[in-house]
């Protein structure tokens, strides 16, 4: 897949596409539908099939107070993207000056004269132009007008509603990341490096690897079923993750995200990451002493070594780099 950074600007991006326009944090399964109907389309008329997003999300340059933790980084977002297929990617950097143009300039002058496109699809709440101006109407109206087909993204649902990135993001946020595995068709997973920690996991039976976390959001307080993969060894780890503020042991500590290999003793410090999330375990919970806690850990090892028997970490559909 062709990347254009710069496609308003000094790069020619692709003329003559089947386009989708959207945000597409999380690429859920929602936005894998509109991107493959993009595909089937582009191959039917013989034509690039492109999509296009932005980058900050419009929220968090123009009200940063109210901008939601993104489900994916910008890199992430553009290699999900390519798995459905997509040719060419456009990244358009939103600053004000886009923000202000009137929906009908950016149709006209970016979409026609930059683009030429032959058709364009767009969520049904997407909006875009000075004043969030323009929607599906407008640019079913202007196509008509100027020679090119547009219509909105299928309405796509799963786990018992509608799939959004709304609803993914509230459901890791909550920790559960089952039912966000089912709205995105994928495993939840975060990007990140590990970090030199106190060896505290060590000294009680259980090291663990630190993990500084690239993405914005991830699951919330708890105990999970994960799985890590480590480029530097080309393999993927069985795991058992937890993510709080170790109560036990700490008191006011930061939020740590701390990941048991399953027979793994490897120094891996300062190396990139990919920590996938299979299952909840359990909640993060005080423990009266450091003995109740290294037996409960026990217990999560055992639950995450019973889950991997059942479902090899081969056998696993993951999203490796």
């Amino acid at each position: 897949m062709r990347i254009f950074r710069d496609p308003l600007g000094s790069e020619e991006p692709p003329r003559g596409s089947v386009l989708s326009i959207g945000n597409f944090d999380g690429v859920h399964l929602g936005h894998q539908a509109v991107l493959r109907h993009v595909v089937g389309r582009a191959a039917e008329l013989g034509v690039p099939a492109a999509a296009m997003t932005l980058d900050p999300h419009p929220i968090k340059l123009l009200r940063p107070r109210q901008a939601p933790r993104l489900l994916t980084t910008l890199e992430q977002r553009i290699e999900l993207i390519a798995r459905t297929g997509i040719e060419a990617t456009m990244v358009i950097p939103f600053t004000h000056r886009l923000a202000r143009m009137p929906a009908e300039n950016f149709v006209t002058d970016i979409l026609v004269d930059r683009l030429a496109v032959r058709e364009v699809y767009i969520g049904a709440n997407f909006r875009f132009g000075a004043d969030r101006g323009g929607d599906v109407e407008m640019l079913v109206r202007m196509g008509e007008r100027l020679g090119f087909t547009a219509a909105a993204s299928p309405i796509v649902e799963a786990a018992g509603g509608v799939v959004s990135s709304t609803r993914v993001r509230e459901a890791v946020a909550d920790g559960r990341v089952e039912e966000a595995a089912a709205l995105l068709g994928r495993f939840e997973f975060i990007d990140g490096s590990v970090l030199e920690g106190k060896r505290l996991g060590r000294k009680l039976g259980f090291p663990t690897l630190n993990i500084e976390v690239g993405n914005e959001l991830h699951p919330g307080s708890g105990v999970y079923i994960t799985a890590v993969n480590i480029p530097s060894f080309h393999r993927t780890f069985a795991s058992v993750t937890n993510i709080g503020t170790r109560p036990t042991v700490y008191e006011n500590s930061i939020l740590t995200i701390e990941t048991h290999l399953l027979d793994f003793n490897a120094d891996v410090y300062r190396e990139p990451v990919r920590l996938f999330f299979l299952r909840r375990v359990r909640d993060e919970i005080s423990f009266p002493s450091t003995v109740q806690l290294m037996a409960r850990i026990r217990q999560d090892v055992e639950a995450t070594r019973l889950f991997f028997l059942q479902r090899p970490v081969e056998s696993l559909e993951l999203i490796t780099p």
